[in-house]
């Protein structure tokens, strides 16, 4: 069974460019944080539960590739979808993907699922694994 994609729609705004005209290198990495929040949130893992539970997740690593442009005033969709997710630490792809199907930007994020008190990796529990997709 492969996991939820999940869809995040957006525009790009001034606060989100350079001196380019274009979408700052940086901001990707805020924009596709956004969307991972917004779906974990809806799947019953946001920051309360996080707080709550004092376990969370923890970005280890990120490769992310830089396609095409992406300009002011364009919306675009970020897909999430976890791509591995067989021990403390999984991987999340999100595509940046532009109107007119082009895609602008992709990410592959190494995550692990830490115990906030023990500061350490712990195997991450059913309903983490719920909210990214990889069970139901």
């Amino acid at each position: 069974m492969s996991a939820t994609i999940f869809s995040y729609k957006l525009q790009i705004l001034e606060h989100h460019l350079d001196s380019f005209g274009h979408v700052n290198n940086a901001r990707y990495l805020d924009l596709y944080e956004e969307a991972r929040w917004d779906f974990i949130t809806a799947s019953g893992y946001g920051l309360e539960a996080v707080m709550k539970n004092k376990k969370g997740p923890v970005i280890l690593d990120v490769h992310c590739k830089y396609k095409r442009e992406l300009k002011n005033r364009e919306f675009i969709t970020i897909t999430s979808q976890s791509i591995d997710s067989n021990s403390k630490i999984m991987q999340i792809k999100q595509q940046m993907i532009k109107e007119n199907g082009e895609l602008a930007s992709e990410a592959v994020f190494t995550v692990g699922f830490m115990d906030l008190v023990l500061r350490k990796l712990i195997t991450p529990p059913k309903e983490w694994l719920i909210a990214i997709g990889v069970e139901s």
